[in-house]
């Protein structure tokens, strides 16, 4: 690569999205519809190099030319075809597992001291049981404990991941 041509990228790497659209239609010839900047300092990169140390022999051209010609491309998705009763078919269902990640899997135990008493709650399918008791969230068992509204993943000291805070 000639030094020319790699100041030129160099200068291409701190351009504007807006600079690098207008120099690939000064390259191209033509505007893209591209705002992605690191896809236009390699598309605009490739052409200065291509210009400056010459774009690809004759006999590169016809290889890929044949090639191409060769290629049994498709341009169009394939037809469905209608079930006929005779071909084979394999359905797949997606089960839904509704699961907060925030919250621990059921069986799960948590555990706090609050104004010395040691607090334990299970974690149930359906809900957090405290003391025989069964909560709908842990919001609900914070406030049963403090008598006031708590964020129970805060009460307990829960990350994104349902694991406790060290």
């Amino acid at each position: 690569m000639t030094m020319n041509v790699g100041r030129q990228i160099a200068q291409l790497r701190r351009m504007t999205v807006t600079q690098l659209r207008q120099k690939h239609l000064e390259a191209f010839g033509e505007p893209t519809r591209s705002g992605h900047k690191d896809y236009l300092v390699k598309r605009i990169a490739w052409r200065l190099q291509a210009q400056g140390e010459g774009d690809l022999s004759e006999r590169a051209r016809r290889r890929a030319e044949q090639l191409a010609n060769d290629a049994d491309l498709r341009t169009t998705a394939p037809k469905v075809k209608p079930d006929d009763g005779h071909s084979s078919t394999t359905t797949t269902a997606a089960v839904a597992f509704d699961h907060d990640p925030r919250v621990p899997l059921p069986g799960s135990i948590l555990t706090r001291r609050y104004k010395d008493r040691d607090i334990v709650v299970k974690v149930r399918p359906k809900g957090f049981e405290f003391e025989g008791e069964v909560y709908r969230s842990l919001s609900g068992v914070a406030k049963a404990i403090t008598g006031t509204h708590w964020n129970g993943f805060h009460f307990f000291s829960l990350r994104q991941n349902g694991v406790p805070d060290e």
